[in-house]
């Protein structure tokens, strides 16, 4: 098979959570310990960093890579799901694996994967493992893909995990409370570990200590060991970023601008002192401050309050929770416009309702789906959004949502693309 049929074998024979929701998820790690088995356990030959969380991971995990390539180390970088190319998932130094090996490592195992029958996650995760180690990685950055204790990911011993924002998501696999979410995600605390925490939650602090004691591990809060102050949104060289300053290294910019990337940017800054400190890695502040700044040039990252177009100004996040959604919409409030264009498009197994009634009333929406089978339908969209006084039209693609906000768009009005990851993805 070549590169096109390869991705369309996999597509086609391993259940994949995009497409098909929970009948993807495995509520165990056996597929991922006899497939990384099959490989050769090479994720026991690589340094890794594990992230977890509901919102943040994504962020997080692209701005410690980009830390650890500034201060001069061969990274590898896990993450899921992919906005444009599968290959997104996986990369070096900000270069996504080559299709070459992803073909051959499919040619290789194609057999026994029809014994193991992995999800489309598993997979990618041995993948991921295989192609690190053999391009002999300095480290790993390794993503939770959901939740976390049943996570594909799991199977590693990081030097150092990181837990962000815990908010409700994936209620019908996790649990339908924080505490619940709070205890999947503190999982991957591993005996004797160390654990950094993006935020300190009252709801659920108790549940990471709980664990943390439970595994003899050691927990920072990064709020109290770095507090990031004076954040805001600005145009620096015509780009959109984001200004902050921190106690003993001054003024520093980000190329993720939102707001929300306060508390991320504090557990990057305690994770690379932890590994500067403890594990002999060489990052100084600097290397630090710079990896946060270049984060979208190292790393490629994309669809994080991302400007797709100035005029009218055109923005696309992947946010797409409760309180992701009241993240993006302390972000619309913070951007001059005059009308507010909300191109949304939602996925059919989500609590939409609680996205819903945080949506201003007074926008104009362009309800849409996303080319995957878990898109919820246009219409029932509109008619849901109906009911909380959201008003507007439904389009059958995120494309022609776009085209016709752009259509009745003025100069200085504000046209917003999100609800979905893959929403974004279309739009991007």
């Amino acid at each position: 098979m070549n590169y096109t049929q390869t991705l369309n074998y996999l597509y086609s024979k391993l259940p994949m959570y995009q497409r098909v929701g929970a009948a993807a998820y495995k509520p165990n790690l056996d597929n991922t310990l006899a497939l990384c088995k099959l490989v050769g356990n090479p994720e026991k030959k690589i340094k890794t960093i594990h992230i977890a969380g509901t919102n943040g991971k994504g962020s997080t995990s692209h701005m410690i890579a980009s830390v650890l390539q500034e201060a001069g180390y061969k990274v590898g970088l896990y993450t899921s799901p992919h906005l444009k190319d599968f290959r997104e998932r996986i990369k070096i130094n900000g270069k996504m694996i080559s299709q070459s090996f992803i073909v051959d490592f499919v040619k290789q195992y194609r057999a026994a994967f029809e014994n193991i029958e992995p999800s489309f996650f598993e997979m990618t995760v041995a993948l991921a493992f295989d192609y690190f180690e053999k391009q002999k990685v300095d480290v790993a950055i390794i993503e939770v893909g959901l939740g976390g204790r049943l996570d594909s990911t799991n199977v590693i011993t990081p030097l150092v995990s990181v837990i962000t924002n815990i908010s409700y998501d994936h209620m019908n696999l996790l649990g339908n409370t924080l505490p619940k979410i709070a205890a999947e995600k503190a999982g991957i605390i591993k005996p004797n570990g160390i654990v950094v925490i993006s935020e300190k939650q009252k709801k659920i602090k108790a549940i990471f200590e709980q664990k943390a004691k439970k595994e003899n591990a050691t927990l920072i809060y990064a709020t109290d060991f770095l507090k990031v102050k004076n954040a805001k949104t600005v145009f620096e060289k015509n780009k959109c970023l984001l200004k902050y300053s921190i106690k003993k290294a001054g003024t520093n910019f980000c190329e993720l601008p939102g707001l929300y990337q306060q508390k991320n940017i504090s557990a990057v800054f305690t994770t690379c002192f932890l590994l500067d400190t403890f594990f002999d890695f060489n990052i100084s502040k600097k290397q630090t401050a710079a990896g946060i700044k270049n984060v979208i040039t190292n790393t490629g990252l994309l669809g994080r309050w991302q400007v797709l177009d100035k005029s009218p100004i055109t923005i696309a996040d992947t946010g797409h929770n409760e309180a992701g959604i009241k993240e993006v919409l302390k972000m619309i409030k913070l951007t001059p416009h005059n009308k507010l264009h909300f191109v949304l498009g939602v996925v059919n197994d989500k609590d939409i309702k609680s996205i819903l009634k945080l949506l201003p009333k007074k926008a104009h929406y362009y309800f849409c789906k996303a080319k995957i089978a878990r898109a919820l339908n246009e219409y029932d969209l509109e008619r849901q959004a109906s009911v909380f006084g959201l008003n507007g039209k439904a389009f059958k693609t995120v494309k022609s949502a776009i085209k016709a906000a752009r259509k009745y768009a003025k100069k200085r009005d504000l046209i917003f693309i999100g609800g979905s990851t893959f929403t974004v993805a279309d739009a991007i």
